[in-house]
């Protein structure tokens, strides 16, 4: 095989076809855009997770004299110094749980002080309606059920809450935006074949000529196809090239120039995440649209 040759011809395609293979550039730089963010994003949602995970905790909300009348769980009036004993005991034994730190009624107050402040609330409270707890570390936060299961029924106890719920509202739509990403990446990927599978159909065809010479004086069926082959593997390569840009324009701009300076309590992906992802990219824009010009040409250019 020339090289001079094939390379010859893979410039006479490209020129003939600009505009298509234009749009095979776009629309695969889309696609691999987006699903390089999707692998990024799903890294994200489960870092976040590892971190959020880590600090919440198990709550187990003990009755005071004010809930006899609010809390079926708390007919009994407030939790005796036996019950917290007993509880306290019961958790210590436990080898899911991490550690074990009890919270008073003043601590829970400060605390609430601290946090909501300026609720009109806030002023209407005392420390004594303020109920104490017991704030349990897990080693797995995922067991939170075993705890429940143990001391939701307990006497004495008024509630047991896993910290947990408030965040998994924001995990749900970091995921659903992850879905969403997959859909339209899964859409402009469909696109992007078509494009190519036509793009290297008409650039077949309007060289119908040439290959009809080359049949005639004998050359294989993959030495015809090869210029049509790597024609649309530069183009996605191109393509896989603009993809990595994105990617790298968005942990720049994006994530450390916009993002990590306004919300400090998220702990974002670094560029190790990002850079590790590139190669797949790369690889994936190359073979994809060469698989895709090789089956479209078996029969097309069947020798």
């Amino acid at each position: 095989m020339r090289a001079q040759f094939v390379l010859s011809e893979i410039g006479v395609g490209l020129r003939r076809n600009l505009t298509m293979t234009f749009a095979v550039i776009v629309s695969v730089a889309l696609s691999l855009a987006l699903f390089g963010g999707s692998l990024l994003m799903r890294e994200q949602v489960s870092t976040m997770k590892g971190y959020w995970y880590d600090k919440v905790n198990v709550s187990i909300f003990l009755c005071n004299k004010n809930d006899k009348e609010t809390s079926p769980n708390c007919e009994k009036g407030a939790a005796t110094e036996e019950q917290k004993k007993e509880i306290k005991a019961e958790l210590d034994k436990m080898k899911i749980v991490e550690s074990v730190q009890f919270e008073t009624s003043e601590e829970a107050y400060k605390h609430y002080k601290e946090q909501f402040g300026d609720s009109p609330l806030a002023s209407s409270l005392t420390p004594d309606q303020m109920q104490e707890s017991y704030r349990v570390k897990l080693k797995d936060p995922e067991r939170f059920r075993v705890i429940s299961s143990a001391f939701a029924a307990r006497p004495g106890v008024q509630e047991v809450t896993d910290q947990r719920a408030t965040l998994e509202n924001l995990f749900n739509l970091l995921n659903g935006m992850n879905y969403a990403a997959l859909g339209v990446m899964a859409l402009m990927l469909v696109v992007a074949l078509m494009l190519i599978v036509n793009t290297v159909r008409v650039s077949a065809f309007s060289r119908r000529r040439e290959t009809g010479i080359m049949r005639l004086v004998g050359a294989s069926s993959f030495y015809i196809q090869m210029p049509f082959i790597m024609e649309a593997a530069i183009a996605g390569l191109m393509g896989a090239g603009f993809a990595c840009v994105l990617l790298v324009s968005g942990q720049k701009f994006l994530v450390e120039g916009w993002l990590a300076e306004r919300i400090d309590v998220i702990n974002f992906i670094g560029w190790d995440a990002v850079l590790a992802k590139l190669p797949l990219v790369l690889a994936i824009g190359l073979m994809m649209p060469a698989l895709a010009a090789f089956f479209a040409l078996r029969k097309y250019l069947k020798v």
